[in-house]
């Protein structure tokens, strides 16, 4: 009896919402400052400025012109441009190519990885090993491979075909060009996706494929119904990285074909620096950078609708 009492005093004493709530509120901020300080800065002011510059005719370099405020006179002129829905198709077209192979290699080597055999951590880091390495290391390797006439690749082809398939030039070849920057970019990034797959394989309770082991499931069936449920948010956010990062197309395009031939790759990134520091035209060029920013939002959104509504 004096126990409960006891417990009664100091519950009563205890005092309810008071400093204990507000010390824990102010300790939960100050944990969240830095980020939010961060995002501000680097994030939400920049694409401020971005549609603030975008509504003017600033140029790259100071000029004796007084600065206008032109309005959406930048956005009608993009618009109006079939160069741009050259990029923007472009992109789309590299963003529907990459995200089978790139996400689909990542996936197999995953899965590959994830079973038990000799050497498997050295196997990891040595499949993750391109995804560190420099995009303009890779495009200078690639480019090498991509030569023509008597680049590897064409003399691979060559001797496998015995002379009957003649040598491709990958990247002065407008049905080829953005085929071979897929290639490429898919072999460079794999590992990125590889490393999140791993995470979300390992993230599944090796119970589940017990307890289907014990009901009879095949290989097949336990990968059907416990390995793929079980990386649903894994493939939402693959699918959603890839994508914003396939839309952020540049380096390959910009070292190895320029946007060529015949424009077959240009992309939105690039049209936008060439518009930009080439041009000198910033106003331009942060108006396209704004509808790129709404363009990939609007994707990731309707993506992850998408893939909600299919239980993926």
């Amino acid at each position: 009896m004096n126990m409960q009492q006891s417990t009664l005093r100091s519950q009563a004493k205890r005092p309810a919402g008071g400093k204990s709530d507000r010390g824990r509120l102010l300790q939960e901020a100050s944990m969240l400052a830095p980020a939010v300080v961060l995002l501000t800065l680097f994030l939400i002011v920049p694409f401020i400025l971005s549609f603030w510059t975008a509504m003017t005719n600033q140029p790259l370099v100071p000029r004796p012109t007084p600065l206008r405020f032109i309005w959406f006179t930048n956005f009608v002129r993009i618009f109006r441009d079939d160069l741009f829905w050259t990029a923007l198709w472009n992109v789309s077209r590299f963003t529907f190519w990459i995200l089978p192979v790139q996400c689909g290699l990542a996936f197999a080597t995953a899965l590959l990885l994830h079973q038990k055999m000799p050497f498997r951590n050295l196997l990891r880091g040595m499949f993750f090993l391109p995804a560190i390495t420099s995009m303009v290391v890779v495009c200078v390797i690639w480019g090498t491979l991509f030569q023509y006439p008597t680049g590897p690749f064409n003399q691979v082809l060559g001797f496998v075909s015995g002379g009957y398939i003649q040598p491709i030039d990958w990247l002065g070849d407008p049905e080829w060009a953005m085929f071979s920057i897929v290639l490429l970019s898919a072999w460079q990034a794999y590992g990125f996706q590889m490393i999140v797959y791993l995470a979300g394989l390992q993230g599944i309770p090796d119970e589940l494929y017990d307890a289907a082991r014990i009901d009879g499931a095949n290989a097949l069936q336990r990968f059907w119904h416990v390995t793929m449920p079980g990386l649903r948010p894994t493939h939402v956010f693959v699918l959603l990285i890839t994508t914003i990062q396939a839309f952020k197309l540049y380096t390959q395009v910009a070292i190895l074909t320029q946007g060529g031939p015949k424009s077959s790759t240009e992309t939105v990134v690039h049209y936008m620096v060439r518009a930009g520091f080439e041009e000198q035209k910033m106003g331009y060029a942060s108006a396209v950078s704004v509808i790129l920013f709404v363009i990939v939002l609007i994707i990731a959104l309707v993506q992850r609708q998408l893939l909600r509504r299919f239980d993926v």
